[in-house]
């Protein structure tokens, strides 16, 4: 994703007349919650299949928020219901902000969000995990658990997104794995509604195999990703299943035993049809891949390559339809989603985790960082309150070195060993290329946004 300059946002909710309503304001706000079933996502009983597209208005690296803002997700529905997608991606998200109305409008219009929990000032640093990975760090993520947890329409959460994008940085991967078993262990904690958490990989040739089965081995079911996901550029128009990576992957992902999905899609290096949807949706994909988002939404740079990506122009509040707005939404009116099971498979056993090689540098096995017990308090009590996007980060927050521990981990064992990690600082949260008291307000806001509900029907 492209990078934006850091802007201060001061928004507040405001209401609008029953007149001045949009309609779809006034249909049912709620959606089946996902669920995953073996290696697919079901919705209401039936296999769901991702259909989506990339969506951050401003870039993922900028501090805009697009789903606080309800004239601009209201400006942005009317083109999602156009393409009939039923998934946007969101990667950047103001967790200090309240997004009742956007995801309310969502809801009606029948699509759920894929949310990334990191943000530019608070994520997990690639070159240099460990004092990134700390209780303000994890204070954040929490935070935006629990602004998103209420609604339905909340399809999943990334823990990481192209974290580990070369040899390098691999050494980051334990701790973006733990970050996965951190907020599963907060939802659980927390008791909230098992939302999927999940891995948005680079296709790196050399990486992505053992990225998947590292998220997704070892004995801790609560360390092991929900879901695994990746950033896929290999099928340019005109290319095929075989003439891609697509069928290699496949093969690979065979027997894989948790959801695949694709979570960007759609190379630029030749004009784009978007003839991958057919493939992406059909019998050689669907045994073991839930869909794909389309990269991007919205255009947001000028500059070469990049300026190719985007399916709409945006200039104010005025959105004009590119030449791939309609492209885009003929192949997925000719590619209905498959009906039935899709050949997905029930039942699967973990991933056996790589070892270390010229290419993987995580020497430590399926051993994670432990817990940092600063965080403790934030299972018993919740988050509190959210830093936003305007919070001061966390990439230093923490120590030079942390333990590592085998198991469930949430506090420090007597097997623990230690490790260090140092190197220049620099967020992986820029996106491709480059206490009760919550509760209680939550509940309230919940009550209040009933009462609007009904008043408007």
């Amino acid at each position: 994703m492209k990078g934006i300059n850091a802007v201060a946002l001061a928004l507040t909710a405001t209401t609008a007349s029953a007149s001045l309503v949009p309609h779809y304001f006034k249909r049912a706000t709620s959606l089946p919650a996902v669920s995953v079933q073996g290696n697919a996502f079901f919705a209401g009983g039936n296999r769901f299949y991702i259909r989506g597209v990339d969506y951050q208005p401003g870039g993922s690296s900028g501090s805009i928020d697009p789903i606080a803002d309800q004239s601009t997700c209201e400006r942005d529905i009317t083109e999602f219901q156009k393409l009939n997608i039923n998934t946007v991606r969101i990667y950047t998200v103001d967790n200090s902000q309240n997004h009742d109305a956007c995801m309310s409008a969502l809801a009606s219009a029948g699509i759920y969000l894929a949310l990334d929990v990191n943000t530019p000032k608070y994520s997990i640093n690639q070159d240099a995990p460990a004092p990134s990975y700390n209780p303000v760090y994890l204070q954040s993520v929490f935070s935006t658990i629990d602004a998103f947890q209420t609604y339905t329409n909340t399809l999943l959460f990334f823990s990481g997104n192209e974290d580990i994008n070369s040899v390098a940085t691999t050494s980051s991967a334990p701790y973006v794995k733990a970050v996965t078993r951190d907020m599963k262990n907060y939802i659980s904690a927390r008791k909230y509604r098992s939302i999927p958490v999940g891995y948005s990989a680079a296709d790196v040739d050399t990486l992505i195999y053992q990225t998947a089965d590292f998220m997704n081995c070892g004995d801790d079911a609560m360390a092991r990703s929900d879901f695994f996901a990746y950033n896929d550029y290999s099928w340019c128009d005109p290319s095929s299943f075989s003439g891609s990576t697509w069928q290699a992957k496949a093969t690979y992902f065979a027997n894989f035993s948790i959801p695949l999905f694709l979570s960007e899609y759609g190379c630029v290096k030749t004009t784009r049809k978007f003839e991958e949807i057919a493939t992406l949706y059909g019998s050689q994909m669907t045994p073991s891949y839930s869909g794909g988002l389309v990269y991007e939404y919205s255009k947001e740079t000028t500059a070469a390559p990049a300026d190719l990506y985007g399916l709409v122009e945006i200039n104010g509040d005025s959105v004009s339809e590119l030449t791939d707005f309609g492209t885009l939404a003929s192949a997925f009116s000719n590619t209905p989603s498959p009906t039935g099971s899709g050949g997905y498979r029930s039942s699967g056993a973990p991933a056996a985790c790589p070892t270390a090689d010229s290419n993987w540098n995580v020497t430590t096995g399926s051993e994670l960082p432990v817990f940092p017990s600063g965080a403790a308090t934030y299972l018993k009590n919740g988050a509190g309150t959210a830093p936003g996007l305007s919070g001061s980060g966390s990439q230093n927050s923490g120590p030079a070195s942390v333990s590592f521990a085998s198991g469930s981990s949430v506090a420090a064992t007597s097997t623990s060993t230690s490790t260090s990690t140092s190197g220049s600082k620099k967020s992986a949260a820029d996106g491709r290329v480059g206490d009760s008291t919550p509760v209680m307000a939550c509940g309230l806001v919940v009550a209040l946004s009933t009462l609007l509900g009904m008043a408007l029907l």
